[in-house]
Parts: C-alpha cells; structure tokens; sequence
C-alpha cells in the first residue's frame, strides 16, 4: 500500500488531497502511468503534458525512484516564487 499525497493545484483538479493505493507500480513513473489510465481529469494530469513534480518520503524523486510498500508519493506542480 502506498499513500499518495496530492498539492495545490493537482488537488484542486483531482478533487482530493489524499489517498491509499495498492500497487504493483515499481517507480514513480508507472505509478503516473497507472494514475493516467484512470482516464478523464487523471489523464489530462499525469498523461497530458503537465509537468508534475514528485516525492517519495519527503524527498525529491525522479521518474526512476523505486517505489516500495509503505511509502508516501507526492505529487505537486513545479513551484515558483521571487
């Protein structure tokens, strides 16, 4: 099981801040693939051009980063600020 966390405007899109999935998604990666083929607003997400940034267990992650039972995936958009 994973614990998936999603940021600012991904929550808004997605109309939720927060889940439980279980997974067979061995990376990042697959795991946004495996979100894309929810279809509609998931695809338009994580299949559709934006740039989504993520983390496992509170720290940065590439698309590579195997994921394992238990941890936490967070999704956000790029972040900008001055």
């Amino acid at each position: 099981m994973i614990r998936i966390l999603y940021f600012a405007s991904l929550r808004e899109r997605l109309a939720q801040a927060e889940e439980q999935v279980d997974t067979m998604a061995e990376t990042v990666a697959a795991l946004k693939t495996e979100l894309a083929a929810r279809g509609g607003v998931w695809a338009e997400v994580f299949d559709g051009g934006l740039h989504v940034l993520a983390a496992v267990n509170q720290e940065m992650a590439t698309a590579d980063q195997p994921l394992h039972d238990g941890d936490e995936v967070g999704f956000f958009p790029p972040v900008t600020g001055g």
